[in-house]
């Protein structure tokens, strides 16, 4: 059960993100990247991003933190359907490469609120993962407007 050590959890996490972003980085320049890498990748981005907001939901749960427990969910909601709102553009012929926040952009201020709630800071984690929320919710409405702009044209 989560307990709230964001110290480690930030640094756990950090050396993941950083090791996604080579892999991919690695076989481009190897030229060894195609599908079965780009899905595999896609999918566990799905994977890493549901673990972490549902610890920070369960931890939420655990420290009877309601705020943190609806940003969590909130957060994790949203980014999973930034994600697919991509990946069904694609499969009907347009692209949806537009939004106010991608993954990375939710992950550091995910981030920045969990290195500030382990200094003390306890309103910067739920406040992050509502900021987060919120900003998924845009992404996914940029992204339906561009996909129906191209579709209609």
């Amino acid at each position: 059960m989560p307990r709230g050590q964001f110290a480690l959890a930030l640094i756990v996490i950090g050396v993941f993100a950083i090791s996604d972003l080579l892999d991919g980085t690695m076989a481009r320049m190897r030229g060894t990247s195609g599908p079965w890498g780009n899905f595999l990748d896609a999918t566990l981005d799905r994977v890493t991003d549901g673990a972490v907001f549902a610890g920070l939901a369960l931890y939420g749960m655990r420290a009877d933190l309601p705020w943190v427990v609806g940003g969590a969910l909130f957060a994790v909601v949203t980014g999973q359907v930034v994600s697919y709102a991509k990946a069904r553009a694609e499969a009907v012929g347009a692209t949806a490469n537009v939004g106010i926040a991608e993954r990375a952009e939710r992950l550091i201020i995910t981030g920045v609120g969990v290195l500030l709630a382990a200094f003390g800071l306890s309103l910067a984690l739920p406040a992050a993962l509502w900021i987060v929320g919120v900003l998924g919710f845009i992404t996914i409405v940029q992204r339906m407007l561009h996909v129906r702009g191209q579709l209609r044209a």
